[in-house]
């Protein structure tokens, strides 16, 4: 830490603080991801501070490891050739660029689910009800309790309260999306590693699995289309990987930006 350039470092130590408070807290019944996780903007528990605040709130310990680690190895570099108020712009700037390319992906998640919810309510049956919760809320409702309601209701089928709560599950399971709180560095950090892919191209990196050296170019490229592909196949993830992808989006956009603005890189 002590040869750690300052905004690194600093960044660093509020991270690790705000994990040891968020530990200690809990133990009094008060959950800091509530008020400084960014949640959905049509959530309840929005609040505008979020867009900043929840790069500085992790899920547990290994993500803020992992985050962390990257942020001082590649971070520390960068700061160095850009300087602390550039490096702290940069920062800022892919961690909000991939809050609001994981907010809009959540949109279009949540927007054709509210579709398909609407398109429900005119032919509100057992099987068509059954059929959406599988399709759109399998990871978000125990399969025991979703069987016996169905059970329940096929059994009297034209049970008008058995609707009206089966339409309430629906509201409540999309309500569910909304007030799932997204927390993590892990955005600007993608931004920082691009960057360093883009300042070192010819960096050799040592991979933990497999270890084997790849230049950071090649490291970069490999693992934005993997980000991209996660995103893709696996949407409802506890991961935002469209927010890893959107960090090293935003950061390829300023870093071109600069490069018009300067005959210089940095």
């Amino acid at each position: 830490m002590r040869n750690l350039p300052p905004v690194v470092k600093n960044l660093i130590i509020i991270n690790v603080a705000l994990l040891l408070l968020t530990t200690l807290l809990e133990r009094t019944g008060l959950d800091l991801v509530r008020y400084l996780g960014l949640y959905y903007p049509a959530s309840l528990y929005f609040m505008p501070h979020q867009l900043v605040t929840h790069i500085f709130m992790h899920g547990g310990l290994m993500h803020l490891f992992f985050n962390m680690y990257a942020l001082w190895i590649f971070g520390g570099a960068l700061e160095q050739v850009w300087g602390g108020k550039r490096f702290l712009l940069y920062y800022f700037v892919t961690g909000l660029g991939a809050a609001a390319l994981h907010t809009f992906v959540n949109w279009i998640e949540i927007s054709h689910v509210q579709s398909a919810a609407q398109a429900l309510m005119n032919t509100l049956t057992p099987g068509a009800f059954e059929e959406f919760v599988v399709k759109h809320f399998s990871k978000h409702i125990n399969p025991g309790v979703l069987d016996a309601f169905v059970s329940q209701w096929l059994a009297a089928p034209g049970s008008p309260a058995l609707a009206a709560q089966a339409e309430e599950m629906v509201h409540d399971l999309i309500r569910s999306m909304m007030d799932i709180p997204t927390v993590g560095a892990s955005g600007a950090v993608f931004g920082v590693l691009l960057a360093f892919g883009m300042l070192f191209p010819n960096t050799q990196l040592m991979l933990l699995f497999p270890p084997i050296p790849i230049k950071a170019k090649y490291f970069v490229v490999a693992y934005g289309v993997l980000e991209l592909s996660l995103g893709l196949s696996n949407p409802g993830s506890n991961v935002a990987h469209f927010a890893h992808v959107g960090g090293m989006l935003f950061g390829f956009l300023l870093i071109k930006y600069w490069r018009k603005k300067s005959q210089h890189f940095y």
